[in-house]
C-alpha cells in the first residue's frame, strides 16, 4: 500500500490487476484500486474534487477531473476515515496513477490539496 500525508490528510492506495474483466488480446487491462482517506487534522474537512494523472506504457497520459469520489463528497471529522474502491482501464499491462484531492475545511477560507501517492498498475504476467 502506498501512503502520503499532505496538509493533515493521509491518503493510502493499493491496486490489483483484474484478469476477469481484462482482455489482453484486445489491449484491455483493468485494474482495481482501493483508497483510504484519513483526516489527521483538528478541523472538519470535505472532499470536493479529484484529479488523476493516468500513465499507460502504451504512451498515453490521461488527466481526469471530477467532483468528489464515486459520486460522493465525503465530510471527515478529525480522525475519521473514508474508503472507496474504483477501477481504471489501460491499453497496456503496465502503468501508474497519481493525483490529488481538493478539500475545504470548516475554518479556512481557501481550498487545499491532498496529494494521492503514485501507485503502479502492473499485470502479473508482465513480471515473468
Amino acid at each position: 500500500m502506498k501512503t502520503l500525508i499532505t496538509n493533515d490528510i493521509r491518503v493510502s492506495v493499493d491496486s490489483k490487476y483484474s484478469p476477469d474483466y481484462s482482455n489482453p488480446a484486445a489491449d484491455k487491462y483493468i485494474f482495481v484500486y482501493r483508497v483510504i482517506i484519513e483526516n489527521l487534522g483538528r478541523e472538519t474537512v470535505q472532499l470536493l474534487e479529484r484529479h488523476w494523472s493516468i500513465f499507460d506504457a502504451g504512451g498515453s497520459l490521461r488527466e481526469v477531473d471530477g467532483e468528489g469520489v464515486i459520486g460522493q463528497q465525503p465530510i471527515l471529522t478529525p480522525g475519521e476515515k473514508h474508503q472507496y474502491t474504483s477501477w481504471c482501464p489501460l491499453t497496456s499491462a503496465i502503468g501508474y496513477m497519481k493525483g490529488y484531492y481538493l478539500f475545504k475545511s470548516d475554518t479556512r477560507t481557501q481550498t487545499f490539496k491532498a496529494d494521492i501517492p503514485k501507485f503502479n498498475l502492473i499485470a502479473p504476467e508482465t513480471l515473468n
